[in-house]
């Protein structure tokens, strides 16, 4: 599968060269949507590859949606352009591009059977060899023996299935993807996520799926398109963005960090210095994403150790004396503590349980430790706290 490199923001000033004609993929550049009262959108630049399964992701109100109703045609961007396949599709009818889109709803229809609607949009193009494409379909997404059935003797992850499969007989360029798991139970939506990317990877269609669950986005994706407040934060392999996020948003929306304050010191060609509270820790120079005196240096809960003062840890480099556990919380897989530090912070430590170490208890005094490598600078200037509260699209 193809995948975008790493990028920020598509605000102006961003990627805006290329041919348009010669790009296979779905391009937008400098798309703006503009409603009475707020910008949706702001100057947007994307590309996304032939073939690859893409993810928008973001909070309620970031402009996902919109993003993704503009390449529909369900929505006309007050400036820009859209392009699919070198073809301008900015200004063009739905039913004129080669564009299909499964909602959260699915919207079946009700009064015929799983195999009529598969076939629904082949017969009203009068397709010939009707009956092979919509076999080969329903087996695809393996519903090839619910085939007479109707809807509603389905369950919701069938339902789901057959909205998938109508909308990929028509071999779109682009198949569109609002939040369709979103009605499904916690177990079903898990068990979709595996099958959407194994159906996406045989039909080797283009896949742009819009969603607030950033672990549903990152369990799919090839490529994730962070976005807030109608930009996108950072984009890249969803690995490369939970380990080296750029910016506090990101930090925070996919998974939780932490993020201390600290004082750059020095500047070497690998490492940056940072005195973080009488501290000197170091923070890898490819890692760091602020040119400032001052950034938040940023940790992964479960890349910190956790041991008894003076207990020598696994994580030479960064080591932090003087924490008291003032919380608990064992989840099965792992213990999450709660550390307040001398300088009245509190850490979240996300500790594997394997047997190795033993369990702390609320109020005992501990020393945390982290790998430099692991860690990463962000820019003063965000908002700590930017991203933290996951709300629904």
């Amino acid at each position: 599968m193809s995948q975008v490199a790493d990028q920020t923001s598509a605000g102006p000033g961003g990627p805006r060269d290329g041919d348009h004609a010669s790009y296979e993929g779905l391009r937008l550049r400098a798309v703006t949507k503009e409603f009475a009262t707020f910008t949706a959108v702001r100057e947007l630049d994307l590309d996304v590859p032939r073939g690859s399964f893409f993810a928008l992701l973001g909070p309620s109100g970031c402009g996902k949606t919109t993003t993704l109703r503009m390449v529909a045609g369900l929505e006309t961007p007050t400036s820009g352009s859209i392009t699919l396949a070198g073809a301008d599709i900015t200004h063009a009818k739905p039913y004129r591009r080669p564009v299909n889109t499964v909602f959260q709803s699915y919207a079946l229809f009700p009064h015929l059977d799983i195999y009529e609607n598969v076939a629904f949009g082949l017969r009203r193009r009068r397709t010939k060899d009707v009956d092979t494409q919509v076999r080969d379909m329903l087996d695809l997404v393996e519903l090839g023996s619910q085939a007479r059935k109707k809807p509603v003797q389905l369950s919701g992850g069938q339902q789901q299935r057959v909205a998938l499969a109508r909308a990929l007989i028509n071999k779109p360029e682009v198949l569109l993807l609002d939040e369709p798991l979103g009605a499904l139970d916690l177990k079903l939506r898990r068990g979709m996520q595996i099958e959407l990317k194994r159906i996406q990877t045989e039909v080797g269609l283009t896949f742009v799926h819009v969603t607030h669950d950033q672990e549903e986005a990152m369990t799919m994706a090839d490529t994730v398109a962070v976005m807030n407040a109608g930009v996108i934060e950072q984009m890249g392999a969803p690995a490369q963005l939970y380990e080296n996020p750029r910016s506090t948003f990101v930090a925070n929306f996919l998974g939780q960090s932490n993020l201390i304050e600290g004082s750059v010191v020095r500047r070497d060609a690998d490492l940056t210095t940072v005195d973080m509270h009488g501290i000197a820790v170091s923070v890898p120079t490819a890692r760091t994403h602020t040119d400032g005196e001052r950034g938040w240096i940023g940790i992964r809960p479960e890349k910190v150790l956790v041991g008894e003062p003076g207990e020598s840890l696994d994580a030479p480099g960064n080591t932090i004396p003087g924490g008291v556990v003032t919380d608990v919380s064992f989840v099965g897989v792992s213990t999450q503590y709660l550390v307040r530090m001398p300088w009245g912070q509190e850490l979240q430590v996300f500790s594997q349980n394997t047997g190795r170490s033993r369990l702390f208890a609320t109020g005992e005094q501990v020393e945390l430790s982290w790998r430099p490598e692991y860690a990463f600078l962000l820019d003063f200037s965000q908002d700590a706290s930017a991203g933290a509260q996951r709300g629904s699209a």
